[in-house]
């Protein structure tokens, strides 16, 4: 029987360099949209992501801005199995965040000089096609499959 993770194992996980998946509300008579992202999360703070504004993922900006909430989901997928699932409010939506602010997600899963390379230019392009968005956590779901 899975365990739940205590707040400390909970925010520590979250706060570790994996592909978060978020979900939000879909659309019409489609489903919710679910996609994985690169995020930070420092414990007991905000989660925040990018997303684009242009092509595919103007739907991912649009669908977040119109539903102010989502969930977001990490996981490990190898053994001792886990998960931690936030459900969270949209505090903010920037639309020309700073460099450092997307270097702060970048790095977590790039090289250092790729991580630069990518924030400096994303942030540069004057199309704007970056949005920072930023989540507050309101309820946690998680599970530890190793525990006995």
């Amino acid at each position: 029987m899975p365990r739940t993770l205590t707040t400390t194992e909970r925010e520590d996980f979250l706060a570790e360099p994996r592909i978060g998946v978020l979900s939000v509300e879909g659309d019409g008579d489609r489903p919710p949209l679910t996609v994985p992202v690169w995020y930070a999360y420092e414990p007991g703070g905000d989660l925040t992501f990018f997303t684009g504004t242009q092509g595919r993922t103007a739907r991912k900006t649009r669908l977040l801005e119109d539903a102010g909430k989502l969930s977001f989901c990490v996981q490990q997928a190898e053994f001792p199995y886990k998960y931690v699932t936030v459900e969270c409010s949209v505090l903010k939506a920037d639309r020309e965040p700073r460099v450092e602010d997307v270097l702060a997600i970048t790095s977590r899963y790039l090289p250092e000089g790729h991580a630069q390379g990518f924030a400096d230019g994303e942030t540069a392009d004057p199309t704007g096609t970056f949005v920072l968005f930023t989540a507050r956590p309101d309820r946690w779901l998680s599970a530890d499959f190793g525990s006995e």
